[in-house]
């Protein structure tokens, strides 16, 4: 039987469903952060404002709370990159992504030549010395030097990376910066972790449901995996199969929303680090290629965006003033008078949560001038 072609804009509408972003949702913050597969959360409060965007009267209070409850955790996961997730996910998909730590962990060593045993012997001590209580980055550089002085800083973010760790309450709240204290992650969540195969199921299934429909490339540029086409295949049975406009094969869960091409979406503003811009091998579904220069500028940067009809149409960020807080929107194209009032008020919404308590705030809507390309000139709330 022939497999359902889905164009761009239905691969739009059925991601933008999933993401929570055609509407705003009456979910729980678990549940929706479950349902997303988590957020990307390498700046503090890039995940509550991904949240004021999906949830109906989001509260920073409400996500702050779970921290402090170790119902969500924020570590280093998918592309060993910096996430907020459920606990209960977390303790799944960490077995799968593993490989992405321990490779990493092997090749330091051997470029040291630090034999099996010597390697086994510096986690295992590191791991309990993280067991015993919280330690802050000065206090496992201390200890890594003790026991290998011979090695350089580098050895720190590998040892961090490799024993799975999280970050434990306040690091990763809204507002706080500083170093974080870490922690072994199932000793402080009381959990266990699953098996690395039931732990890959779980994270392919829970991305196609937060993402699908999605080629193989694309669960892997999501996840930092490779070679999963063995894996996605061995689940055939359990997915519905459908193609692209360029022929390519893309698997999806049953039953999970695939929306009109032509259901409306409202504006959206989406944080740096977006998930919903990093999580295809094929951008174009949400972004389209000439404006991705404009919104990875290098250095693993991916600036705040604001959605148009589904897709990224310019970038944003909140400045502070000494009077206020000043939100300017930058589009990348002319846009229609309607859309600019709707820009323009979903801004305010938006600047209004961000920057509540703070006397002087502005809406400033920009043009695009041509000068962005390559450019940083994005701060940070």
């Amino acid at each position: 039987m022939a497999k359902r072609i889905l164009t761009l804009r239905e691969l739009n509408r059925a991601t933008l469903a999933r993401q929570l972003l055609v509407k705003r949702t009456s979910l729980t913050i678990l549940d929706a952060i479950k349902q997303i597969a988590g957020l990307q959360a390498q700046l503090a409060n890039a995940p509550y404002i991904g949240l004021w965007s999906r949830l109906h009267a989001f509260q920073r209070d409400d996500l702050t709370r779970l921290f402090e409850q170790r119902l969500v955790v924020r570590t280093s996961m998918m592309r060993r990159t910096l996430h907020l997730t459920t606990a209960e996910d977390y303790m799944h998909f960490r077995p799968a992504l593993q490989i992405l730590y321990s490779r990493l962990l092997h090749t330091y060593f051997d470029r040291y030549r630090v034999n099996d045993r010597e390697k086994e012997l510096l986690v295992e001590t590191m791991r309990g010395y993280l067991q015993e209580k919280p330690r802050t980055n000065v206090d496992l550089r201390a200890k890594l030097a003790e026991m290998a002085p011979d090695m350089d800083e580098r050895l720190l973010y590998i040892v961090r990376m490799s024993i799975p760790l999280i970050q434990i309450f306040p690091g990763g709240v809204w507002g706080v910066g500083g170093s974080p204290a870490y922690t072994e992650a199932s000793a402080w969540l009381e959990r266990l972790f699953v098996s690395s195969e039931v732990g890959l199921r779980a994270l392919i299934l829970s991305y196609l449901t937060a993402f699908g429909p999605a080629s193989v490339k694309d669960i892997q540029s999501w996840s930092g995996l490779t070679r999963l086409q063995p894996v996605v295949d061995a689940l055939r049975t359990e997915l519905v199969i459908f193609c692209d406009e360029q022929g390519r094969e893309l698997f999806d869960v049953p039953g999970a929303p695939l929306p009109a091409a032509e259901t409306p979406v409202p504006i959206r503003f989406m944080p740096d680090f977006d998930n919903l811009l990093l999580a295809h091998h094929d951008r174009q579904r949400i972004i389209a290629d000439n404006y991705c220069p404009f919104v990875f500028p290098g250095n693993s940067m991916v600036l705040p965006t604001f959605l148009v009809d589904g897709f990224v149409r310019g970038v944003w960020k909140i400045e502070r003033t000494t009077t206020g807080a000043k939100l300017l929107i930058q589009p990348f194209e002319q846009l229609e008078n309607s859309t600019c009032e709707a820009l323009q008020a979903e801004g305010e919404r938006l600047l209004h949560w961000a920057a509540e308590k703070t006397a002087h705030l502005e809406v400033v809507l920009q043009m695009y001038d041509g000068t962005l390309r390559g450019q940083n000139m994005w701060g940070r709330i």
